[in-house]
């Protein structure tokens, strides 16, 4: 094997090994990504205990393995119309950075597809234009087989709003 040869097989591998996996689920017919190395396992719909005066998207908590974790509906999340559960929907519990902690969350959506190895360079930025999402929580998009797949923020996403996680203010003595 030359030089050229073994150096084009190793470019090759490389950009097999070089890209960073997502996971994608649908909500409303369209494809969505988060990074694979914040999911913690995926469930099956199961009901979760309701928590009183809460946002209408947060659903509830589960018990998982005895930690509480809070489950949000993303479709509800992102304002699309609400849907009854069915045998496809998918409880995705995630690790979310929340800047001074790490916390489990689960996020309801309507099914799992697929798992994809992107490159930096198949990941576009997402437009600046006004929609359903907001564009903070979006990390770029991705054109694959003739459709979008719109690669999430998951801290961003889960650190929003009512989400986010106040830290007190220390007060010294």
């Amino acid at each position: 094997m030359t030089d050229q040869e073994w150096q084009e097989q190793s470019d090759m591998l490389e950009q097999r090994t070089d890209g960073q996996q997502f996971l994608s689920f649908l909500l409303d017919d369209e494809e969505y990504g988060i990074d694979i190395l914040r999911v913690q396992e995926l469930r099956g719909w199961t009901p979760v205990t309701h928590v009183p005066d809460m946002p209408e998207y947060l659903k509830g908590v589960l018990n998982l393995r005895g930690a509480i974790i809070p489950v949000i509906d993303l479709r509800e999340r992102f304002g699309l119309e609400t849907v009854e559960y069915g045998p496809t929907t998918v409880v995705i519990v995630v690790k979310v950075d929340s800047g001074s902690c790490e916390r489990i969350m689960g996020i309801i959506v309507d099914a799992v597809a697929e798992t994809y190895t992107l490159s930096q360079d198949e990941i576009q930025p997402s437009p600046q234009i006004g929609g359903v999402i907001n564009t903070e929580f979006i990390m770029g998009l991705v054109a694959h087989d003739e459709k979008m797949i719109v690669l999430m923020d998951i801290d961003e996403l889960m650190n929003s709003g009512e989400l986010a996680i106040e830290q007190p203010e220390r007060s010294e003595a």
